[in-house]
């Protein structure tokens, strides 16, 4: 079983209870209806990214669907949260990819997404053997991860929110959603 497609998806949810926000999160992202199984971190080989509307349509109602997530809650009033995922994939498609999940409090979308996708294209970089220096700025290294000729593309998805003014639970989930047909 190894997926042929995969999809980025993010939300947002508030409730009195966080489960129902987490819930809410799943419905806006649009995969509440499918049971999520958790799974690690691997972009297979020749694994096709599609939107998100190209992918939710190629899924059944109550399967079994993998996904990689990243997921963070909050009941306190204005606290930043944020949930990201950083993927990075190999020119050589024969070869596997990396996906990062990041949770963050006080973190805006920018600087969330950027830690995600650096986190993806180390692993990447460290598998293809690439000699990078870790203290350089993450858009320097970008920059010779991709002049390498080794990594062809980095990406990040991010969803921040900020906690319910009144207390509800707020939840934000961002997933790489497999799809194995």
């Amino acid at each position: 079983m190894v997926p042929k497609k995969v999809f980025f998806t993010k939300g947002v949810g508030r409730h009195k209870h966080q489960l129902q926000s987490f819930e809410l999160a799943l419905r806006n992202a649009g995969i509440e209806k499918y049971n999520l199984v958790n799974v690690s971190s691997i972009v297979p080989p020749n694994c096709n990214i599609l939107s998100r509307e190209k992918g939710i349509i190629m899924l059944k109602p109550g399967g079994i669907t993998h996904c990689v997530m990243s997921r963070n809650s909050t009941n306190e009033p204005n606290r930043l949260i944020g949930a990201a995922i950083g993927v990075a994939t190999p020119r050589d498609r024969n070869n596997y990819g990396y996906i990062s999940e990041h949770h963050s409090f006080g973190e805006v979308a920018q600087k969330a997404g950027d830690y995600a996708e650096d986190l993806a294209a180390s692993m990447l970089a460290t598998t293809l053997g690439l000699d990078f220096d870790p203290d350089k700025a993450w858009d320097e290294r970008k920059q010779e991860y991709k002049m390498s000729g080794y990594i062809v593309r980095t990406k990040s998805v991010v969803q921040t929110a900020q906690g319910d003014k009144t207390g509800l639970w707020t939840t934000v989930i961002v997933a790489a959603v497999f799809i194995e047909d």
